[in-house]
């Protein structure tokens, strides 16, 4: 047996801060900071920060609603929404004889594929008028207007026979 002290073996996080205490010494010796790799940083002009980003994340749904409100877009995305979601909003029947074609100035164009449905749609216009200003806010929909099957123009005068 020797009385020779035994090499006592360092852990990796030992290591690490050693090696990590010798290159701040060899930096201050160059005189740089450590990772500045001898480049000088030349002065930027600073840029005005934003306010209203807080530079943290933000969940995807309320950056994009906060875009939409910046430019006006909140109403023709929810009748996107309406037009996508046509028979969950009036039903599987009727959505299938109905469909909606132009939205503006709060007048929603409904085309009817017969005369009879373009009548049960018009009978149902105040009903469909209080259940999308449920879906989108009140006031967003005023008044439906309800087109039934495009025809031909008529022939005027005489009776016709066919």
């Amino acid at each position: 047996m020797s009385d020779d002290p035994q090499p006592v073996e360092k852990s990796g996080a030992d290591l690490a801060r050693e090696a990590l205490a010798q290159a701040k010494a060899d930096a201050r010796k160059r005189g740089g900071a450590p990772g500045a790799g001898g480049r000088r940083k030349t002065a930027r002009p600073a840029r005005p920060r934003d306010t209203g980003r807080g530079g943290d994340p933000r969940a995807f749904g309320s950056a994009i609603r906060d875009l939409m409100a910046d430019r006006g877009w909140e109403q023709r995305a929810a009748m996107g929404g309406v037009f996508g979601n046509w028979a969950g909003i009036v039903g599987r029947d009727l959505a299938e004889h109905t469909r909606p074609e132009r939205f503006e100035d709060g007048e929603l164009t409904i085309t009817a594929d017969s005369t009879a449905w373009a009548t049960q749609l018009r009978l149902l216009a105040a009903t469909l008028v209080r259940r999308l200003n449920e879906e989108l806010g009140d006031g967003t929909v005023r008044r439906v207007k309800v087109v039934g099957p495009a025809s031909g123009p008529r022939r005027t005068g005489g009776w016709r026979v066919r």
